[in-house]
Parts: C-alpha cells; structure tokens; sequence
C-alpha cells in the first residue's frame, strides 16, 4: 500500500480554522460573525439584528430538515464555495432544535436526551469537517458550582454530557468576556487561555491570554500569519 505523506504545515490551509466562542447573553458572540472572512451564516437563534447592517447572507434554521439542506449546500453547492466561513448561531440552539424533535418521538426523557447526545456529536463533526472552510459555532454560557463552591464558566448545552465534550471538537475554544476597566469603561475581550474559572483552549500556542473580538484577526493568528498587538484588560 502507497502511503501519502502528508505535512503539518498544510493542515489549516486545508481544513480551516474550527472555533467555538461562549459567553453571557448579550456579550456580542453574534456581532463576532462579520470579522470572519466572508462568512455565511445558519441561525438558529432569529438574533441577527445586531449585524443587519454588515449585509452577511444567512439561512433559516428552524427543524431538522432545514439543517440538513444547509449541510449538503455547503458540502455540494458550487454557489456556497465562495464563502471562506460557516458561522454556526448558536450550536446551543440548535441542540434545542434536536432535543424537541425527539421529545416528539419519545415519552422517555433519558432516551430523548441519549439520542439528541449522538446527533449532535454527528452534527457538530460532520460542519467541523467541511473542507477548507473556518467553522465558528456559538454558544450559551454555563455557570456550575464545584465542591470547593466555585462557580464555573463553560459552553453551554442541554445534557450535561453534551456540554462536556463540546470543547473537545474544536481548535480553539474562546470566552467573550465582557468586563471594566480600571476607568470603569466596558471592554469586550476574547479569553483564549483557561485559569480554572473560565474553560479556554488554543490549540495553536499562537494567541495571547487576551484577544481582541476580531475572529479573522484571531485566524489570521493561529494560521501564523501575526496579529494585532495583545489586548490588555486592567
């Protein structure tokens, strides 16, 4: 058998960059979507005021029918190569989407929950994996207290399972965190480093603790193209 060796180097080129962002209702995860590079968006959440005077094309998500027509004009349309991004808003919501489809088809909650589990791992994938494209997923913010009475900050999605392995499908898995100044000013920021309160990752080792909210700036980064200076919160 012939192996084909491959390069590190060219994974982004091909593959993309994968990121997931969480934060408060509110924070802007939406308003993020025009830093992508030409990006199409699938709402499932109807919250795209924020953006309505960026002119981003968007689909509808409103079953699970919709989402996998969105699915296979991405992988098969000629007309959707021209995007660079797939915005995904939010995968909080669509995992909401799936849960009632199969509270619909089952009296059991356990067995609604197991099967909403397994499709959104297929789900989650099968965006993640389209070829050559930069995937952003949004998601809601959960809060949770540990033993020690901390309160902890995640993605958040219906099943607890669910929410635990979400972070792990991504590259990057960054915190939009609104917070003051030492002026008392707001400041939005992108965590992109965890402290054991807030869940981060950079799988990259390219960014700082501390992002702007510019996610084509954030690719650009990752990719090992540079970026712009490190934004410092007081």
């Amino acid at each position: 058998m012939a192996i084909n060796l491959k390069t590190t180097k060219s994974l982004v080129a091909s593959s993309g960059v994968k990121l997931l962002v969480y934060g408060q209702a509110g924070a802007g995860k939406t308003s993020l979507i025009p830093t992508l590079p030409n990006p199409v968006v699938l709402s499932a959440e109807g919250g795209l005021l924020s953006i309505a005077g960026a002119d981003v094309p968007y689909i509808e998500i409103s079953d699970m029918a919709s989402l996998r027509e969105a699915w296979s004009w991405l992988a098969e349309s000629d007309e959707a190569k021209a995007f660079q991004s797939v915005a995904l808003d939010s995968i909080s919501e669509i995992a909401e989407v799936v849960l009632n489809t199969e509270k619909k088809n089952t009296k059991d909650p356990r067995q609604a929950y197991g099967a909403m589990q397994e499709q959104m791992a297929d789900i989650i994938r099968a965006f993640r994996d389209l070829p050559g494209r930069h995937v952003y997923m949004s998601a809601k913010l959960e809060k949770t207290q540990d033993e020690m009475a901390r309160i902890l900050y995640s993605p958040s999605m219906p099943g607890n399972k669910t929410g635990q392995q979400l972070p792990y499908f991504f590259d990057e898995v960054l915190a939009l965190r609104v917070e003051r100044d030492a002026d008392g000013n707001t400041q939005r920021a992108l965590m992109c480093d965890g402290d054991g309160i807030w869940l981060a990752k950079d799988r990259s080792g390219r960014l700082e603790m501390w992002e702007a909210p510019d996610l084509g700036a954030i690719i650009r980064k990752t990719e090992g193209g540079g970026g712009d200076e490190q934004l410092r919160l007081a």
